[in-house]
């Protein structure tokens, strides 16, 4: 009785409970889990910087596209499985709500025995791809190193995060969270102790980061295995069932496509700084500089990603239950919340001295050269972030609703349809070469944005023209 009691009262949260103070409810656990998730990477850099030198942290840089694109196919699985069961628990569905969580499972297995195996026996060829051919040879074995170690581990992060985004989905935002502290704590314990104590360098620091994604994972299922969740494991429904896997890929496959392209820029950048550097040594800071860059906006980026994973189950849930008006409601605290976090993340990343602050957390102070080069670069690359929460809180929007193709258009604009082609055709315009490759991301940020306003409108207008209608009828009825 007390479990069916405590499930009522959730479901009854997400249709009644004020918008504003639910989205804060749902984010802030997401929000902490969000960025403990992307600390992984950023505490790997950030020792490794300190602890290993320039060569070390290109190294990592050099292996990102590789974890990106893994990563592209978790989030596929993950965000796609989450946004379906929100909405089938709007519509009661609950034995939809167990196969969706055990087909999750089920991919999540099937992509680990098909992509590591693909990548490990073909390391160099994928690592020369990501410009490893160009820099010092410091940084390319050090990226061999580090990519060996953690290519199987993926199995583990995979099902952890996956897991989480549904424990999130069914209300469970603060279990969620504890999923993620779990690992996080491991993983900053054992970063110091591997990479400083025991000398063990990059491979110090993938090792750590196995060691954690495994004891996140492990608590996961042991969330379900203690049968006090809304959606219950079962091993029967372990299996793949296509109509469900048809929804949640589709809509699945707009984060995919916006982390698969991330993976695209990333190799894209590291390629362009390699093609139009002069020698090994530049080609190595600037590489280093990118691993900056990146780790930066990770920092910043992923408080923006944790409050849509609050706000997803909201308007999920109120949409299969066609409450437009609480819909419009928490569409528009998104907007507000989001934007203030984009005006923070260009505080952080472009007024002095917070870039060189920035700057000095991933690069040794020895390197004082390449501590000034990657604050210049922050404050070029990002000088227009502050408006990108338009096309953050649009493709979650969509997302949520299930409309995979606006979703999908959306989240491929700033990069696919906009950065991408200016990072390779603008420093044949420029002779600047760094600065032109630099100048890529606010010019795709100005366009993509402005794009975006056309469907938020007229998306909104939609959901203010049906509350209206929907409040008209009930007073008519009472």
């Amino acid at each position: 009785m007390r479990a069916n009691s405590a499930v009522t009262a959730k479901l009854k949260e997400l249709a009644t409970e004020n918008p504003a103070k639910l989205l804060f409810k749902y984010s802030w656990p997401a929000l902490v889990a969000m960025t403990l998730n992307s600390l992984y990477t950023v505490v790997d850099r950030a020792f490794i910087g300190h602890g290993c030198g320039v060569d070390a942290t290109a190294a990592l840089t050099l292996s990102m596209p590789i974890v990106m694109l893994f990563g592209a196919f978790g989030v596929f699985v993950g965000v796609g499985h989450a946004a379906v069961l929100s909405i089938k628990l709007g519509e009661g569905d609950r034995i939809s709500c167990e196969k969706l969580l055990g087909q999750l499972i089920s991919l999540k297995l099937l992509f680990f025995f098909i992509l590591p195996p693909l990548v490990y026996f073909n390391l160099d060829t994928v690592l020369g791809w990501c410009g490893a051919s160009g820099v010092r040879e410091e940084a390319f074995e050090s990226a061999r190193t580090y990519l060996k170690i953690i290519l199987f581990s993926h199995v583990f992060s995979h099902l952890a995060f996956g897991l989480s985004a549904v424990i999130r989905a069914e209300g469970g935002a603060v279990r969620s969270m504890k999923c993620m502290i779990v690992g996080f704590g491991l993983n900053l314990i054992l970063d110091p102790l591997f990479i400083f104590t025991f000398k063990m360098g990059v491979a110090g620091a993938a090792w750590a980061t196995n060691i954690a994604m495994a004891a996140s994972c492990l608590w996961a299922f042991g969330y379900y295995w203690r049968r006090k969740t809304i959606v219950r494991l079962r091993l029967k429904r372990i299996w793949i069932y296509p109509k469900l896997l048809s929804r949640a890929a589709g809509i699945g496959l707009a984060p995919f496509l916006q982390h698969f392209m991330s993976s695209v820029i990333a190799f894209s950048l590291q390629f362009a700084f390699v093609e139009w550097m002069d020698d090994k040594s530049s080609r190595t800071a600037q590489v280093a500089s990118l691993g900056v860059f990146q780790s930066a906006l990770i920092l910043v980026f992923m408080p923006m990603l944790g409050a849509q994973q609050g706000l997803q189950p909201i308007i999920g849930y109120n949409w299969g239950a066609r409450n437009y008006g609480r819909v419009l409601k928490a569409l528009k605290t998104g907007l507000f919340v989001t934007a203030a976090l984009s005006a923070l993340a260009f505080v952080i990343q472009v007024i002095p001295p917070f870039n060189y602050w920035m700057s000095s957390l991933f690069i040794d102070s020895d390197s004082p050269e390449v501590v000034a080069i990657a604050a210049k670069d922050l404050q070029i690359s990002n000088m227009l972030i502050w408006c990108i929460f338009l096309n953050v809180v649009a493709t979650t929007y969509f997302q949520s609703i299930g409309r995979p193709l606006t979703a999908i258009v959306l989240s491929m604009l700033r990069q696919g349809l906009c950065l991408l082609p200016v990072i390779w055709f603008l420093p044949y315009f420029l002779e600047d070469k760094p600065l032109a490759i630099w100048l890529s991301m606010p010019i795709s940020d100005l366009v993509c944005n402005a794009l975006t306003l056309i469907p938020l409108i007229a998306h909104m207008r939609f959901l203010r023209s049906a509350a209206e209608i929907s409040s008209c009828r009930n007073r008519t009825v009472g």
